[in-house]
């Protein structure tokens, strides 16, 4: 029999007053039975030794009980959050069930004790609390505001407790919680006094000294500070009755935590801090003037002190993302002190000061349904009554954008909602990623198509002999996943192909065949491949007969062969010659350098003067923003420099590529029997280096004509002009 929990006097007292004033508040919503079955529900736990004091000594009912004043008190909830609280306090998640819950208390409760149970579940994980991740995962696994709104609650409450405990170390990990996670989730929810209590409370118990000496300091010169404020203040009041509003006005210190952030980012002592307080203008006004009244009181007030132009914050025009409205000023009070005014209406204090409750008496605030903005513009469809009863009947409705998995270890990952496990694995690593073929959910085997959900932990099984597939990029949803299943495949591709090159060459040897590039350049074009490397992908993978290969390269090298035969006792006259094929370039490859070091920027090459690789060349931006690439000897170069010089850059080749480049040679000879060809033969025989087209017209003995032909760099044309320089009858080569 597990030990039954023992209540002290002191214990039994406070109980029942609580439990007398909840009773009082919750009377207009509270159910006829809802008393006597959470009676018999707590009990029924403490019987069965399901409750027991927490590590700090605590008694969970009371907690609970305490936990649920603040939520009613200070936040604004009602019968649903509060019957969900006492519940939660003395259940565990192997204890809930939902049926029963439902039955006796309603679908709302039910709704918001599972909610909480997700969310103690979350804790066994041991995450990483002070993230991001962890605080939007909290949001997305609440499924109801009450629950976030409890989880608040109940850490002040812990902090209010646990002020004198022995357990220093359990004591410390609370309130570094309370600073990462609550306070930042009550700020967002506007909750500003509760945030304030949750920072200044994690400040005292983790920085003792810092704080009580803020404290010090602080009663030290309240007297001080008080006398200022109301000489500060006593001339306003006056102008402000003169001019008819009705307002009043109050000195606020800034909390401890705030100025001891201020102290270390301004590296200074607590002297050093001069806006201690700030002055709190709050108009009572009706809502159709609000801002004209407020603006009213600015005017006073700037009249009468000078302000500091570059410290206006106007949330009066532009209200904060979660509500907060007021107008903030800083101005030169008595003494040459700066001074921060507020100014804001009784509404808008009352949201400022309540936040989210607050919400609730007033007109809702759409959302957009995005997790972020759906926080901090809390929504309500419904302009709320006294008791706040909308407040029982919201929930959240929002599909998840994105979910946080959980690594073994407990760190935090982001996904969009349809990521997979292999999107995971490539998170971890590249390595990871290629070798994956599935992985574990929470222990359970699934294949890597499986899609993540928020609260996954997270696990990658890998395979040495796994390599990644083409249709990998339809499982994976992240940027990153398939830019990382690219790179791998375009470097097994590489690889491929170079073995398939190899074994290709390996075999013409074998069979005595000389292996010519160009040739094989036009069968690769005419198998209908697009890309070189395709090719030799599907020589590696079999998928193409290395001897059928073989076989259609030396069929079209008798063609091409055949080709240059039949023009041998041609003469040049109105000689013209198209390639039938296209030349396979590589558009992809990086090879230049703009401006001193900027690689990957889009660029042209100019048609002007067609530069190729070797080429002295400089950048010129144009209209539309692009970069076009020219010969430093240009024939528009010099116009360009004279009229449009700032708008050249450098530019620079920065490594060989497997790019060709078209160019075009203006031969002039006699026009011999065979000149053609000769010079088409000459042409043939250039590694690398293919003939687009030809066109040559004769005149009195005498050819003339142009020649494009595809190659890699100035280096090859200087070698190709020389040869056909050589060529006998030949007087004239040079590039146009």
């Amino acid at each position: 029999m597990e030990e039954i929990l023992e209540f002290t006097q002191v214990e039994r007292d406070e109980v029942g007053a609580i439990r007398a004033h909840l009773k009082e508040v919750l009377t207009p919503s509270i159910q006829p039975d809802d008393e006597a079955m959470l009676e018999d529900s707590l009990r029924q736990a403490i019987d069965k030794g399901r409750v027991y004091r927490d590590v700090f000594g605590l008694n969970p009912i009371l907690t609970s009980l305490q936990t649920a004043q603040i939520a009613v008190d200070e936040i604004g909830l009602r019968r649903d959050g509060v019957v969900a609280t006492l519940l939660y306090g003395c259940m565990s998640e192997d204890d809930f069930e939902a049926e029963t819950t439902k039955n006796k208390f309603g679908e709302n409760v039910t709704h918001i004790v599972h909610g909480l149970l997700k969310i103690q579940k979350l804790y066994e994980k041991n995450p990483v609390i002070e993230s991001e991740n962890f605080r939007n995962l909290l949001l997305s696994f609440a499924e109801d505001m009450r629950v976030i709104l409890i989880m608040i609650a109940d850490r002040v409450n812990i902090m209010r407790q646990i002020r004198d405990t022995a357990n220093e170390e359990a004591k410390h990990d609370v309130s570094e919680e309370a600073s990462y996670l609550y306070a930042p989730l009550a700020h967002k929810l506007g909750l500003y006094t509760l945030k304030s209590e949750l920072e200044d409370l994690s400040l005292k118990y983790l920085e003792h000294d810092a704080y009580y000496m803020i404290k010090d300091k602080l009663n030290e010169t309240k007297r001080e500070r008080d006398t200022y404020i109301d000489q500060f203040i006593n001339p306003v009041k006056l102008h402000l009755e003169q001019a008819g509003l009705k307002f009043h006005i109050k000195g606020r210190t800034k909390s401890i935590h705030s100025i001891w952030q201020k102290m270390k980012k301004q590296k200074c002592s607590f002297e050093g801090i001069y806006d201690l307080f700030a002055i709190r203008i709050i108009i009572d006004s009706p809502e159709d003037k609000e801002k004209q009244q407020c603006w009213q009181a600015y005017s006073i007030v700037t009249d009468m002190y000078q302000p500091n132009p570059k410290r206006l914050r106007d949330w009066l025009s532009v209200p904060k993302s979660n509500g907060y409205e007021s107008l903030h000023i800083t101005v030169l009070g008595p003494g040459k002190k700066w001074v921060e005014v507020q100014i804001r209406t009784e509404r808008m204090d009352d949201i400022a000061e309540h936040g989210l409750a607050a919400h609730w008496r007033y007109k809702g605030i759409k959302s957009s349904g995005q997790l972020d903005e759906w926080l901090v513009n809390i929504r309500t469809a419904l302009e709320a009554g006294d008791n706040l009863q909308v407040m029982d009947q919201f929930k959240m409705s929002l599909a998840p954008e994105e979910v946080y998995i959980f690594t073994p270890k407990g760190d935090l990952f982001k996904f969009p909602s349809d990521a997979t496990i292999l999107d995971f694995a490539y998170r971890i690593h590249s390595k990871v990623g290629n070798t994956c073929i599935g992985g574990k959910i929470n222990g359970k085997a699934v294949s890597m198509r499986h899609q993540l959900h928020s609260g996954d932990t997270v696990e990658v099984i890998t395979q040495s002999s796994q390599t990644p597939k083409h249709d990998w990029l339809n499982i994976v949803k992240t940027t990153k996943a398939k830019s990382k299943i690219r790179l791998a495949l375009k470097e097994t591709q590489v690889k491929d192909g170079l073995y398939a090159k190899e074994m290709l060459e390996r075999r013409f040897r074998n069979r005595k065949i000389d292996y010519d590039e160009s040739t094989m350049g036009h069968l690769i074009k005419k198998l209908g491949f697009k890309e070189v490397s395709d090719f030799y992908k599907q020589v590696a993978d079999g998928k193409l007969e290395v001897n059928d290969v073989i076989d259609q390269y030396l069929s079209m090298q008798d063609h091409l062969q055949n080709a240059t035969k039949d023009h041998e006792s041609r003469s040049a006259e109105n000689f013209a010659f198209e390639s039938p094929t296209e030349v396979l370039t590589k558009e992809t490859d990086d090879i230049l350098t703009i401006d001193e070091n900027l690689k990957g920027i889009d660029y042209e090459l100019a048609k002007c003067c067609k530069p190729i690789y070797g080429d002295k060349i400089f950048g010129f931006v144009t209209v539309s923003g692009g970069i076009k690439i020219h010969r430093t000897n240009c024939p528009n170069a010099p116009d360009m420099r004279r009229r449009f010089g700032y708008r050249i850059v450098k530019a620079r080749w920065s490594g060989k590529s497997s790019t060709q480049f078209a160019i075009t040679l203006r031969i002039i000879g006699n026009d011999d029997i065979g000149i053609v060809s000769n010079i088409t033969n000459i042409i043939a025989k250039e590694e690398n280096v293919l003939m687009r087209s030809i066109n040559i017209n004769s005149n009195d003995g005498l050819f003339s004509g142009n020649l494009i032909v595809q190659l890699e760099d100035t280096t090859k044309l200087q070698q190709l002009m020389k040869k056909l320089r050589g060529v006998k009858g030949v007087k004239q080569v040079e590039r146009i």
